[in-house]
């Protein structure tokens, strides 16, 4: 268990999980999860991108996850409601990245890959750069974090304390892009999500402020993504959807805490 790649491996996952809890917490708060699918769809879009025009995987799944997600903000409450405009641009983006791939001529494309992801193919530079984006999203969070909880619990004295909740959603939705960005060869396109939420609301059960909860999530993710990574090299599984697994166990038994305390 201590092979070079596995360790690679391990660093990248707790990397993720440090700043996938406290943002999963926000989009739990925000109900925000059909948004987050929608950004991370829309990666797949970025990645054809990226090998079409020879850029990094990196930057072409942030410009469109960003260009995504902001137009989905632009746009809502204009003609079309949020969640409609979240369905189609969660699937659209989809289905228009892997219709994308499948025209690029000349390069071979792991789409699978990209779909579940790949932690034990990380190198040395992918997890500098996911421990650079993790680190940029913990620190965005830092500093914005009393605004941010100010305007998800009301909007209305967020305002007359002087922030705005426009802005505030853009900074949340920036942070998610460069969480996207740097998952999309850890997890995958399809699990993004999964382990934005599913930490989050297993800390939901065991926490008693905002604080404890993000915490208690980004501690839950780094379970989920050791224990993720024994089983998976116990049993020859798919890593990424084995660490979701895994999060979803420790969410059921978090779930039987409160059931547990009332016997008590």
């Amino acid at each position: 268990m201590l092979d070079d790649f596995l360790v690679r491996a391990g660093l990248a996952g707790i990397g993720l999980a440090l700043a996938a809890g406290p943002l999963g917490c926000f989009v739990i708060w925000r109900r925000m999860a059909y948004f987050g699918d929608a950004t991370a769809h829309a990666a797949i879009l970025g990645v054809a991108l990226s090998l079409t025009f020879s850029l990094s995987i990196y930057v072409g799944v942030l410009a469109t996850a960003l260009l995504a997600a902001f137009a989905v903000l632009a746009l809502s409450g204009r003609i079309y409601a949020m969640d409609t405009l979240l369905g189609v641009a969660a699937h659209g983006a989809l289905a228009l990245g892997l219709v994308a791939v499948s025209l690029l001529s000349g390069v071979r494309v792991d789409l699978m890959a990209y779909l579940f992801g790949d932690i034990l193919a990380v190198s040395r530079i992918d997890l500098a750069l996911v421990w650079t984006g993790s680190l940029a999203v913990l620190l965005l969070l830092r500093l914005r974090w009393r605004a941010l909880l100010l305007v998800t619990l009301n909007t209305d004295l967020a305002a007359a304390r002087g922030y705005d909740a426009r802005r505030e959603q853009m900074i949340l939705t920036a942070a998610m892009a460069v969480l996207v960005a740097v998952a999309i060869k850890i997890v995958g396109a399809l699990l993004i999500t999964a382990i934005l939420i599913i930490p989050a609301a297993a800390a939901r059960a065991l926490s008693r402020t905002p604080e404890s909860m993000a915490v208690t999530a980004a501690l839950t993710g780094i379970c989920a993504v050791i224990g993720g990574l024994a089983v998976s090299f116990q049993w020859d599984t798919p890593t990424g959807p084995t660490m979701v697994v895994v999060a979803v166990a420790l969410f059921a038994l978090s779930s039987l805490v409160p059931a547990v305390s009332r016997g008590r």
